[in-house]
């Protein structure tokens, strides 16, 4: 097994090693330079939070104006009841508490099954699509991924909800204004499993690599051969995906000693993929 990098790390844009693979996907082309990405390094979890759950927020301060715990617990019941079944998706969102991921204006509109501006042009997607993604990339697990890398942080809900999923995190953000934010979000939690880097997100995160899962929160013509690189054999990659019609949709890719298997699901709607930092 390769030595793990150490912190703080650059982001490794030569591609990494991985065992070709039959007929792979497009690669989307981009033309643009190598870029750096810094990690931002764990933190120590207290006793108080490590005593309970990865993550979880006994030690934090009450919820703002509201009884978050059974706000939350609705918003599950919601998402059980249109389908969703992974008991372990379930219990993450129940944990991590989304109002803390939004402007104190859109507070009361957290738990509700809808997107929300968090600045910048971007979005936090609905709670049912991140269980639909978060399902999707467990589907067939037993129990906790391994390594995944999380494409387009935003707010870094999703990393949050990862962090009970997984037992690493790896989040990559292009937008400045977007890593600090998610900095500043997460800052309370004390995830130890998670990494938030600021970078280019098409070109993933090969020092990391390989991942059990890769799961990206924009979509583009193509996906990245980057990730595909980067996405460890028996791996699967979640993402959405503009399809012939111009429309996106979900994509999920499933990584195999014989090659790459793409399934395309139901219709989605996420900004665009984009290259570079800003």
């Amino acid at each position: 097994m390769n030595r793990r990098p150490g912190f703080p790390a650059r982001l490794d844009l030569t591609r990494g090693t991985a065992q070709p693979v039959r007929k792979p996907l497009s690669s989307a082309a981009t033309g643009t330079a190598s870029r750096a990405a810094t990690v931002q390094p764990p933190v120590a979890v207290p006793a108080a939070i490590r005593a309970g759950a990865p993550g979880s927020l006994a030690a934090l301060p009450a919820s703002v104006g509201m009884d978050s715990s059974r706000v939350r617990d609705r918003m599950v019941q919601r998402l059980a009841a249109q389908g969703v079944t992974d008991a372990l998706v379930l219990q993450a969102l129940a944990a991590v508490e989304r109002h803390r991921f939004v402007d104190t204006a859109l507070v009361n509109q957290a738990y509700e099954d809808t997107s929300l501006p968090i600045g910048l042009g971007q979005t936090i997607s609905k709670p049912g699509v991140v269980a639909r993604m978060l399902s999707l990339l467990r589907q067939g697990s037993p129990g906790k991924l391994g390594r995944v890398l999380d494409i387009g942080t935003g707010c870094g809900y999703q990393a949050a909800v990862l962090s009970h999923l997984a037992t690493e995190v790896y989040s990559i953000e292009r937008l400045r204004g977007l890593h600090e934010k998610a900095r500043n979000n997460l800052r309370a939690f004390r995830l130890a499993n998670v990494h938030l880097l600021f970078g280019d997100g098409m070109e993933g995160f090969a020092k990391g690599a390989p991942y059990a899962g890769i799961i990206a929160a924009a979509g583009g013509e193509a996906v990245p051969q980057a990730w595909l690189d980067q996405l460890a054999v028996g791996g699967r990659l979640v993402a959405p995906l503009v399809t012939a019609s111009g429309q996106q949709a979900l994509v999920v890719v499933d990584k195999s000693a014989q090659g790459l298997r793409q399934t395309v699901l139901e219709a989605v709607h996420f900004v665009p993929l984009k290259s570079g930092i800003a």
